[in-house]
């Protein structure tokens, strides 16, 4: 083999190697709140986390480069009590595509503002053998397999049961670190483990069953035949009241209506005028806090 053709195949394994990974994140760390000298540990914090989230293969899928779930991940440095113990702010977004069109719908927009770890300059940020040492990479893990999750989700009905499952073990193994904050399952129902174990939760299987609904069935259905799609979407809607009752559910109901409320509403302007009272009346009913934001609804 000659050497133009080693490197050839050198550059084009390398480039599927990259197209099989399922993340498309775009990563930032934001250290303006802390005043030190040494700035160079959150630039390779950033590139850590980057190659971290973007270079693992979390699952036995292969994605081709059009396929990964683009998604934003935000880190906010809030104190830095040592040189290498740090208090931070984590933001994740992510999006999905709706079939036939430009249009990318929010899956999971959520800002954990508990996250306390321990991070060294130049470290690589890695899980050796399915062990975690270190918290920072069992938050970032515990979030990129709560995107897939909710993705397969989207895709096919309780599609993503693998990855809750793995986020659930994740915090189960997180849990045995008393070190380790922002995982408590008793004491904050914001927790992550509290998040898993709400979706995991027999109870709220229908919410699982309505993120199919509406993204499936209704939203990718748009562009074919806007005015069945809307309304597969809104009569799937009553599931959010059915849930509202079952213990955990508040942090996914919250979950929902921060991704949701104002596609809802959007989406809603071409409704009938029962259609529209209707919906407003149901997320009224379950998001109290949220009226304003469904003000359009009565119009």
């Amino acid at each position: 083999m000659n050497k133009i053709a080693l490197i050839f195949l050198i550059l084009f394994a390398s480039i599927y190697k990259i197209e099989a990974q399922e993340l498309n994140a775009t990563v930032s760390v934001n250290s303006s709140h802390i005043q030190t000298t040494n700035k160079n540990v959150f630039t390779t914090m950033e590139r850590a986390l980057n190659q971290f989230i973007n270079g693992t293969q979390w699952s036995n899928t292969t994605f081709s480069s059009n396929e990964r779930i683009d998604c934003t991940v935000s880190l906010t440095i809030m104190e830095q009590p040592s040189d290498n113990n740090f208090k931070a702010e984590l933001f994740i977004q992510a999006r999905r595509p709706v079939y036939n069109s430009s249009y990318q719908t929010s899956i999971l927009n959520y800002r954990d503002a508990n996250v306390e770890f321990e991070y060294m300059e130049n470290a690589p940020l890695e899980i050796v053998q399915t062990m975690i040492t270190n918290n920072l990479v069992a938050v970032i893990a515990f979030y990129c397999n709560l995107v897939l999750a909710l993705d397969f989700d989207s895709f096919a009905s309780l599609g993503g049961s693998v990855f809750y499952r793995q986020a659930q073990t994740i915090a189960t193994q997180a849990q045995s670190n008393s070190g380790w904050k922002g995982w408590s399952a008793f004491d904050d129902n914001r927790s992550r483990t509290s998040i898993i174990n709400a979706f995991l939760d027999e109870s709220t299987k229908a919410y699982r069953e309505l993120g199919y609904t509406y993204h499936r069935k209704g939203l990718d259905e748009m562009a074919a035949n806007p005015d069945r799609a809307r309304t597969t979407i809104l009569n799937a809607l009553p599931v959010l009241k059915d849930i509202r009752s079952v213990r955990n559910s508040e942090i996914i109901l919250q979950m929902f209506a921060d991704c949701k409320l104002d596609e809802i509403v959007s989406l809603s302007e071409k409704a009938t005028p029962e259609e529209k009272k209707n919906t407003y009346d149901l997320l009224r009913n379950v998001f109290p806090a949220s009226s304003m934001q469904l003000e359009p609804l009565k119009k």
